[in-house]
């Protein structure tokens, strides 16, 4: 089966009890700050966000497993911002309640990159994080962050890391093959990943994410059979009544273990 256009119509399922950021003292949970990394010789500025959560509260990965809060981010206001990339570091799984979800506690640190759009110009990063950091509840939040990037500052040891500890690439992990089978189902389409790859040890949990904003994912199931892992879930509409294409070259696979994760792009049908 190739590319799948289907009309879905359901809505995703609603997070953890939550109660609003005003009724906490927000900076005492949760701080921001951005760090400079100074600028490679290719002219790339290297930054990143470093959220300190206080003892106890988590926040949450780009997919946030069965019930959290999903981070996003505005650059309105930024300056001099030509293109952007984050990597995220390896999250980790919690169980909370009965959900299985996906993220981080005490600190994170989000490396960015940034390609001025006038080479030699000053970069200004500003914008705003919209997350959800969560301890017996989750409280939907909002950061703001303003900072013109030095260009002269040295390598960031806090950087280094959380870079470093980013997940394999598929050559990496060892991955040697990846398909994908699509299958209808009455509100979405099934994708059943077999990954063929050593193990990452211990229990191996897999995302699976679509790669268009319009579709969610929901609970993936993984199973591994010798040398294949076997990681299968349903994608429904993020809205109700939308049409959705879903390209297998478009998915991204993230494989977490004990040992590392594994993050694949792109699958091949099989």
């Amino acid at each position: 089966m190739g590319a799948a256009a289907l009309v879905l119509g359901v809505f995703p399922p609603q997070p953890l009890a939550a109660q609003s950021a005003a009724e906490n003292d927000l900076d005492a949970l949760v701080q921001v700050e951005i760090l400079d990394g100074g600028q490679k010789a290719d002219g790339t500025y290297v930054g990143a966000l470093r959220l300190t959560l206080q003892e106890g509260w988590k926040t949450y990965w780009r997919a946030p497993g069965d019930a959290g809060i999903p981070p996003q981010f505005t650059w309105r206001g930024s300056r001099n911002v030509g293109a952007l990339s984050m990597t995220w570091p390896a999250p980790e799984v919690f169980s909370t309640s009965g959900y299985q979800t996906i993220g981080y506690h005490d600190q994170l640190v989000l490396p960015i990159e940034i390609i001025p759009e006038n080479p030699g110009r000053p970069v200004r990063l500003k914008g705003r994080m919209e997350l959800g950091i969560c301890k017996d509840v989750c409280v939907p939040s909002e950061l703001s962050f303003d900072h013109q990037l030095d260009s002269d500052a040295g390598r960031n040891p806090a950087i280094v890391a959380a870079i470093a500890s980013r997940p394999f690439s598929a050559r990496e992990a060892g991955v040697s093959a990846t398909t994908c089978r699509l299958k209808p189902t009455k509100y979405g389409i099934e994708v059943e990943a077999r990954i063929t790859m050593p193990s990452a040890g211990g229990t191996e949990v897999a995302v699976i994410e679509p790669g268009s904003p319009y579709l969610y994912a929901g609970s993936t199931s993984a199973i591994r059979h010798g040398a294949t892992l076997v990681a299968t879930t349903e994608f429904l509409p993020a809205s109700s009544g939308t049409i959705a294409a879903l390209d297998r070259s478009q998915l991204r696979i993230t494989v977490l273990g004990q040992k590392h994760a594994a993050d694949i792009s792109g699958c091949a049908a099989g």
